[in-house]
């Protein structure tokens, strides 16, 4: 079986997406409510079920268009920082990964590293700064680390969610530089960071996606 994945594996990574999201709520929330506006359970399970519901009444035929349409929808439907990073993401993976109808692994890291660079460049965050980019670079990292040995999508992508939640977890002891929580200064630190939580719960869902496909 050729090693990729299609349209229908990232309406399924969404959807996973979507009901992890839902499912972890209150705990993003708690999260959120320690070191920010206590919305981001909230902001990202309205955004999810919009980009759910947005696939399922027309779904692109071509990766780039169904990447849009997700990051686009996350845009418009999800407050606070979110949703224009996790909108960003989305939308600079469609632009990597272009009208084709399926991806191999490296082109899924392409399209993330992409995404992930976009997210910086928007965000103006790094690596130390407790935000989302400290589980999503790790993650990434990985991905690109399991590409170069040649391990297969499934491989891949439990090696990232690993990554990830390695990344959230690295965010505890951290003091805030960015967005609200850098407010806090050194009270900050002891708490996870939201966005990185979430981030988690993205690989995951992306995992169990091709796991599932394989």
């Amino acid at each position: 079986m050729t090693d990729t994945i299609g349209t229908a594996t990232l309406v399924d990574w969404v959807t996973r997406f979507r009901d992890s999201i839902a499912e972890n709520r209150e705990w993003l929330t708690e999260l959120d409510s320690a070191i920010g506006d206590a919305d981001h359970g909230a902001n990202m399970s309205r955004g999810m079920t919009a980009v759910v519901d947005k696939l399922a009444s027309a779904t692109p035929s071509t990766i780039d268009e169904l990447l849009k349409s997700v990051g686009m929808t996350l845009v418009s439907s999800v407050g606070g920082a979110s949703g224009p990073l996790y909108g960003t993401l989305f939308l600079r993976m469609g632009v990597s990964a272009g009208a084709v109808a399926e991806l191999d692994a490296a082109g899924l890291a392409a399209a993330l590293r992409a995404g992930v660079d976009g997210i910086v460049a928007r965000g103006k965050a790094e690596a130390g700064d407790k935000t989302l980019i400290d589980a999503m670079s790790p993650a990434v990292d990985a991905l690109d680390a399991g590409v170069s040995r040649g391990a297969g999508l499934a491989d891949a992508t439990a090696a990232a969610a690993k990554a990830a939640a390695a990344g959230r977890d690295s965010t505890l002891p951290l003091v805030a530089r960015k967005g609200r929580a850098s407010y806090l200064g050194e009270r900050s630190a002891g708490h996870l960071d939201p966005g990185a939580a979430s981030v988690t719960l993205l690989f995951d869902a992306l995992a169990d996606a091709v796991a599932g496909a394989s």
